[in-house]
């Protein structure tokens, strides 16, 4: 229910704002607009607002919306409206009308990525875990615990407080085709490694970026939250604050090194659940950190029967996993500029990847539909209302940038037509864009095609 919620009430509020900017351009350009519609088919409710007797509907499927405007060639209009039907304006009135749809999402796109600044979010800090053997990171000398503190790029140096800064300025340095320098600090103090990404403009959208680089997060140190009582946690002295930095036993190990040999990742969660795990029931050995003590407890997990009547090992804890984060807060002011440069950033980014996919340089797997959008939708929510604004933010920046493509059918299409009318002075004729509205309408159809088989795919994998 809360997926299914979160997904209407993005939808509702996105498609709301894209047809208000279309809306308020026109009254500001004295159009008379007849019908203001979020979602489509038989309407839910419907009122008659202003002296226009504009018709406001939210209809039965909200997979989109429409502002219809008094239009000569939709239907005959009396003389004394002539002025105010939209075919009768000037190509420049035409064109902000039609653009402020999509600048009314990308403006919300700002505020909401302002809000999500002001209120504070807790961003994993770009700790690095030990790379992969063979990729790029590895051969720039990148090791477990490295903390970057900033990167460089064609000489532009900028802070990093985050995993995902860290993220979007490394996806940036790839579809320019660029290296970047990375100022890390580790127990040698700060340095600078340099990764070159001019040969992965390619792969520069996906989600597995960072990972196909070799770069990925440290894990966090297990620290027990709580030993449940009469637990084998609990029996064998384990306390709440204890680190588990190792566990020796049938399936057990001590705390991996990192890719040099030198430097240990701390010990986590996984490597102590599968040592857990293996054990069928033998005695583990723990080694703890507490209060700058390293203790060595040894327990028993105990055996337990899941729903499927499948046998599973338990030590009866509570584990606290959370990776070491920064809580990035900024003021109004910083937080309008922080919003309208990650709106920048963001759209930029988009069009650079749905441009190489239109090259063939990229995959179109990157293309998401609505049950993916959903998933999202459900998945922020769930975490708090910053993930879910920042989510907001994310779509209706999507929606903006998708919808200035120049292709016939989407605004794009028709700033097109208004941009070639400026220039020769005469218009685009109307059986011409019925044509090019037929082929924007098949392309369109292609994409949400292929957005949906990407969402089945993701569902039940990959067909073959």
């Amino acid at each position: 229910m809360l997926t299914l919620f979160a997904f209407l009430f993005a939808l509702a509020l996105l498609i709301a704002v894209h047809e208000a900017g279309h809306y308020l351009a026109a009254l500001s350009c004295g159009i008379r607009v007849l019908k203001f519609s979020i979602g489509f088919g038989p309407p839910l409710l419907r009122r008659r607002i202003g002296a226009d007797a504009t018709e406001f509907v939210l209809a039965s499927v909200p997979l989109g919306g429409y502002v219809r405007m008094l239009d000569e060639r939709e239907a005959p209009v009396e003389p004394a409206q002539l002025h105010r039907a939209f075919n009768r304006q000037n190509p420049w009135k035409r064109s902000w009308v039609v653009v402020a749809g999509p600048a009314a999402n990308l403006l919300l796109a700002v505020l909401l990525f302002a809000a999500v600044s002001m209120m504070g979010v807790s961003e994993p800090l770009a700790l690095l875990g030990a790379p992969a053997p063979g990729t790029l990171a590895a051969a720039a000398g990148v090791r477990a615990g490295q903390q970057v503190l900033a990167t460089t790029i064609a000489g532009d140096t900028r802070a990093v407080r985050s995993w995902p800064q860290l993220a979007l300025r490394l996806q940036e340095a790839a579809l320019d085709g660029r290296g970047a320098d990375l100022r890390v600090r580790d127990a040698g103090g700060e340095h600078d490694l340099r990764l070159d990404l001019r040969a992965e403009a390619a792969r520069a959208g996906q989600a597995d970026f960072l990972r196909g680089l070799g770069l990925r997060l440290q894990p966090a140190p297990v620290r027990v939250q709580r030993a449940l009582p009469g637990q084998p946690a609990e029996l064998a002295g384990l306390q709440a604050g204890d680190l588990i930095v190792g566990v020796a036993g049938p399936g057990g190990a001590a705390a991996r090194p990192g890719a040099s040999g030198t430097a240990a990742e701390p010990f986590d969660a996984r490597q102590l659940l599968d040592a857990i795990s293996a054990s069928g029931g033998q005695a583990l050995s723990l080694k703890v950190l507490r209060a700058s003590r390293t203790l060595t407890l040894t327990l028993r997990p105990r055996r337990e029967t899941d729903a499927q009547g499948r046998a599973q090992w338990r030590i009866g804890a509570l584990l606290d996993d959370r990776l070491p984060s920064a809580l990035v807060r900024l003021g109004p002011s910083q937080a309008l500029r922080e919003g309208a440069r990650r709106t920048w950033q963001l759209s930029v980014l988009s069009l650079r990847t749905l441009g190489r996919m239109v090259l063939g340089r990229a995959s179109l797997d990157q293309l998401s539909g609505p049950v993916t959008i959903a998933d999202y939708a459900g998945r922020s929510a769930a975490l708090g209302l910053a993930p879910y604004l920042n989510f907001l933010a994310v779509v209706s920046l999507s929606l903006g940038v998708l919808n200035l493509l120049p292709i016939p059918v989407l605004d794009g299409g028709h700033l097109l037509y208004y941009a070639v009318e400026i220039l020769s002075r005469r218009k685009v004729p109307q059986r011409v864009q019925e044509r090019l509205q037929q082929g924007g309408l098949a392309l369109i159809a292609l994409m949400i095609a292929v957005a949906l088989y990407n969402d089945i795919a993701r569902v039940l994998g990959p067909f073959h």
